[in-house]
């Protein structure tokens, strides 16, 4: 179930965030916030959405430089991809406790890189459906989200 980005944008001033905006339709958030851990920051607004909504969605915070960062850094640079492949950033909430023998593979879905709590992989879209998905939850589990690259280059602007 996905929330309404109106009511998402709405639970997340009511938890005193500021210049809150969504992105998409795909619960991506931007915001002002007082200087906080980025886990204070995720319980507040998973908080806020559990009194606003209804329901807690898992909630990932990254701060935009960071991210503008992770996108200048490119860490698709030197890949070869096939034409038709997707770039694909996984977030984790805490970074992986062992080393992974990279790249990780199934049906065209390839893990590539994980570069602290962020995971860089590539999928060719096929009829089996979002295999890219299992892969990733085989590998790092269900508590993650995942974004398109372009998706995470709409949210810095």
């Amino acid at each position: 179930m996905n929330a309404k980005m109106p009511e998402l944008k709405q639970a997340f001033e009511s938890a005193g965030f500021t210049d809150v905006k969504t992105i998409l339709s795909s619960g991506n958030v931007v915001f002002s916030a007082r200087r906080a851990s980025e886990t204070s920051l995720e319980r507040k607004a998973e908080a806020a959405t559990m009194q606003r909504l209804g329901r807690a969605f898992l909630t990932f915070v990254r701060p935009l430089d960071a991210l503008r960062e992770m996108l200048a850094s490119d860490p698709y640079r030197g890949v070869r991809l096939n034409p038709a492949a997707r770039r694909i950033v996984t977030f984790l909430r805490d970074k992986p406790t062992s080393k992974l023998a990279l790249p990780i593979e199934l049906d065209g879905a390839r893990i590539l890189a994980v570069k602290g709590r962020e995971v860089f992989s590539a999928y060719v879209p096929n009829p089996k459906g979002p295999v890219f998905m299992t892969l990733i939850e085989r590998t790092f589990g269900k508590d993650v989200t995942t974004r398109t690259w372009e998706t995470v280059a709409k949210v810095t602007r």
